[in-house]
Order: structure tokens, then sequence, then C-alpha cells
């Protein structure tokens, strides 16, 4: 008895694929690869390389690319021209002084001494204020206004007699000698010393036989000697200083000077304190021309 082919049956069977035989697996041998050269690939037409990769760069380098070239505002560049000239206003002054100062190489005591002398000439002229105030309380207290007025004015007359050199005076003070053996000492070098002299407070000044009043000049003769007032003084040089010795001599012996100005034109300068001197050399009193009193 055969089996029958059911419909369909024979299509199934076509449809599953006859086995295909394989062949053995060959063993596979790790075998090293052969280095292959790769040409360098060129660019294509019409693309842009790729740009290369910058080199890190160390902080000083970063911190010096940062800082140049500057890029300054305008309102930072007005801000440091401003402190430039003021830097250099401040350090120009400031040579200046260091310059023109001639304490730079004294000694302690002398600059001791010299500041005890600026504190004397304030005393001076507080001393000078004080009487002056006295004067005008005692102006106005006083019962007999009229005999107080006469009385200060005869001392005021006085006072301005020997500010004028028209009547003698005497005090204590110091007597400065200068000894100019080599004929170097100038006009100018004695009017130095009157003008320190003044500033020290002297009151009464003479050289040799001539009254030193406000007006007094001093210029050269022609063989090399000076003239005081259209005078010609005698070698040596003869100073009579009536004033406070304790102010005068300090004012001639400060470092830069007076004295060493002198002493480097190899001049010999001796300053003696004296408890008397006496101012007897006069200026004939001269009448104004044109100025008068304005209480007149």
């Amino acid at each position: 008895m055969g089996m029958e082919e059911t419909p369909g049956s024979e299509n199934r069977r076509k449809e599953l694929p006859a086995e295909v035989p394989r062949a053995p697996a060959e063993p596979v041998h790790n075998a090293p690869a052969e280095p292959v050269d790769k040409a360098p690939e060129e660019p294509v037409e019409g693309s842009s390389p790729e740009p290369e990769e910058k080199p890190q760069l160390s902080g000083r380098r970063r911190l010096a690319e940062g800082l140049w070239p500057p890029r300054v505002t305008r309102p930072q560049l007005i801000v440091a021209l401003l402190l430039f000239v003021l830097g250099l206003g401040l350090a120009i002054q400031v040579r200046s002084n260091n310059d023109s100062s001639a304490l730079r190489g004294a000694r302690q005591e002398d600059l001791v001494r010299i500041l005890d002398e600026l504190d004397d000439r304030t005393q001076r002229l507080e001393d000078e204020k004080q009487r002056l105030e006295d004067q005008r309380t005692g102006l106005e207290n006083s019962s007999d206004q009229a005999e107080e007025a006469r009385k200060q004015t005869v001392e005021k007359e006085r006072q301005l007699g020997i500010l004028a050199g028209t009547v003698a005076a005497q005090g204590p003070g110091i007597t400065l000698t200068i000894d100019d053996k080599r004929g170097a000492v100038e006009a100018d070098m004695l009017l130095d010393a009157i003008q320190e002299l003044r500033a020290a407070g002297a009151e009464a000044i003479q050289i040799n036989d001539v009254r030193v009043v406000a007006n007094t000049y001093l210029s050269a003769t022609d063989g090399g000697g000076i003239r005081v007032d259209g005078r010609t003084v005698g070698k040596p040089y003869r100073f009579k200083v009536i004033g406070k010795p304790q102010d005068l001599e300090p004012a001639l012996n400060i470092p830069g000077g007076v004295v060493q100005t002198l002493e480097k034109e190899q001049a010999t300068v001796t300053v003696t304190r004296v408890e008397k001197i006496v101012v007897d050399a006069l200026r004939p009193a001269k009448r104004p021309d044109y100025a008068r009193s304005s209480s007149q």
C-alpha cells in the first residue's frame, strides 16, 4: 500500500535547501603583520586644511603675551601722564633741596646748635611782639596818655638812631677778625657775613671805622681791596657786632657758613665773645629829599 502524496508536500521538499558540504577549517597561524607604508593623504581640492594644534605655552610666556603689546585706554593714558608729571616734579624738588642743603654732612652737635639758633630767633620775634603789645596796652590804660606817648617816642627815636647809625651804641656781642694775607677775600664774602649777623639778631655793626646800616653797600677797589659805602677799609677786617653772643657766634660757625667759606680761601678767621662792645662810628643824619611822614 503506497503512501499518498498530499498536495504541497512536493513543494515543501523543494523549499528545504540541500545541505552544502563544508570544507575542513584550516588552522590560523599568528604571523606578524608586515608594516604597510601609507602614502600621505593629499588634501582634497576645495577643502580647508585642518588647523595645527598650538604648543602649550608656559605661564611666564602667557603673561608676557598678555602684557605686550599693551592695550591702553584713553583714561588710563591720561592718569599715567599725570602720575608721571607729579613724580617728576617731586623728584626734582627733592633733588634740588638735597643739592642746595649745606647740612647733609653736618655733625649732630652742629644740627643741635642750628636748631637752638632758630629757636632763639623765634623767641626774639615773640619778645618783640610782646613788647609792642605792652606798649599798646600802656597807651590805652595810662592816665596821662600824652606823657606816656612822649616817653615811648623818645625810646623809639633812640632805637632808630642806633639802627640808622646816628648815635653810638654799646652792649654785649662779638668781634670778628678776618686776616686776608693772600688777598682772596672778596666784597661779597664780607656782605654774606653782614647778612648772616643781621639774621642772627645783630643790632649794631661796625667794620673797621665804618658804621654798617641798612643801605650799606660793598664794592671792590682796583688794587684788590674792599670799599664799604665808598670808603676803603684796610686789612685785617675787624667787625664789632652788638647782639646776643650765644646767637651770633653759632651763626658764623655753622657748616658751610661764613667761617668755613673764608677759611677755604686760606684766610684766618677769629670769633670772640665780648661782654661789652662799643660801636662809636657814626653816620650823618640825612634828611630825605622827597619822603615825608604821613602823619604831618
